[in-house]
């Protein structure tokens, strides 16, 4: 059977006090699904690994329920093919524009409608100097004065609620690599 590397972004992990997972107890449970040459990047549920091809949406499926019951904790977990992943980093239209990757976020959709909903957000003009793309499979939000401050970000949030998780670009092209390194191996 052929082996297929994947990504997973698990929302919310490690934020705060809330939803605290140790790397490495997050690896064990992704390599007891089956999975192999798992990795995770930074401390906040990003995780890459090999498994037999099957739907994204099933392998998010497993970890999520693994997390409930191994681990106690409830998360929403996105699960990306490493060439979906490729094709998300290529088709990013804010990279011109945005001079801090660590303000440029890319957020993943699970919800095949979200493009439709988040069009009148990307049409507006009245956030600038913010600026925000969308795409078929994820949006580009370009918040120059921080994250937290991001009215387009806090918009997004109440439109799609948990259908959707973000990472900076800094973070995004570190999964891309890590995807590429493994590969190499």
């Amino acid at each position: 059977m052929t082996r297929q590397r994947y990504i997973a972004l698990l929302r919310g992990i490690n934020v705060g006090r809330a939803k605290r997972i140790a790397m490495a107890d997050l690896r064990q449970l992704v390599g007891e699904l089956g999975c192999t040459e798992v990795r995770t990047l930074l401390n906040s549920g990003n995780v890459v690994f090999s498994a037999p091809r099957q739907a994204p949406a099933a392998l998010a499926a497993l970890i999520q329920d693994a997390l409930v019951l191994k681990l106690g904790v409830a998360a929403r977990v996105m699960v990306l093919v490493s060439d979906e992943l490729d094709r998300i980093v290529a088709a990013n239209p804010l990279l011109p524009v945005a001079t801090d990757h660590a303000r440029l976020l890319v957020f993943v959709f699970s919800d095949p409608g979200a493009p439709l909903v988040l069009a009148p957000l990307a049409a507006a003009t009245h956030w600038a100097p913010e600026q925000l793309a969308v795409a078929q499979q994820a949006a580009y939000l370009w918040c120059p004065d921080g994250v937290l401050d991001s009215k387009i970000a806090a918009a997004m949030g109440k439109l799609l609620g948990d259908g959707l998780t973000a990472r900076n670009w800094n973070t995004v092209c570190k999964l891309q690599a890590l995807c590429a390194d493994s590969l190499k191996a």
